[in-house]
């Protein structure tokens, strides 16, 4: 780290502290040049990528937008938000292991799929009808058909 007073690329670390939330370090460093003491502060950067929609515009990850998705298709069913929120998480904890700087509007979807498909079928289907842009009755019939099955399969 180089001091801000001298300038000097040669600077110890006196003491270390980590803040009680954990998410931040802060150090005391002393200049082997000129003596001086400052203080850094250490923070991880996290990234979620920016958001390629459709149209090929780019936005920021919005979390809130994210959330009102879930709740939107899961209106009047018997989810609380705990389940929303840890739904969310898992997005956000699969966006970050992408390690990319970008992601397609169309990953976010499918992702949020397949977090509903296991919350609550009846979501799951409002969803896809909406995501997916149905054309006709038979596209939705396939949908139903296929959460019937998989249900069925599981013992549901």
């Amino acid at each position: 780290m180089r001091c801000p007073f001298c300038g000097a690329d040669e600077t110890i670390v006196a003491d270390t502290r980590i803040n009680d939330d954990g998410d931040l370090v802060r150090r005391r460093r002393r200049c082997l040049k000129c003596e001086k003491r400052f203080t850094t502060f250490e923070r991880a950067e996290v990234r979620v990528p920016q958001v390629i929609k459709k149209n090929g515009s780019r936005v920021e990850y919005d979390r809130e937008k994210l959330t009102a998705s879930f709740r939107l298709a899961l209106r009047k069913r018997p989810i609380g938000s705990q389940a929303v929120d840890a739904a969310v998480g898992r997005i956000e904890e699969a966006l970050l292991a992408l390690g990319e700087r970008e992601v397609g509007s169309e990953v976010i979807g499918e992702m949020v799929m397949r977090e509903l498909q296991k919350l609550d079928k009846i979501a799951y289907v409002r969803f896809a009808s909406v995501y997916r842009n149905f054309e006709d009755v038979d596209e939705f019939s396939q949908v139903v058909r296929e959460v019937s099955h998989s249900s069925q399969v599981l013992g549901h």
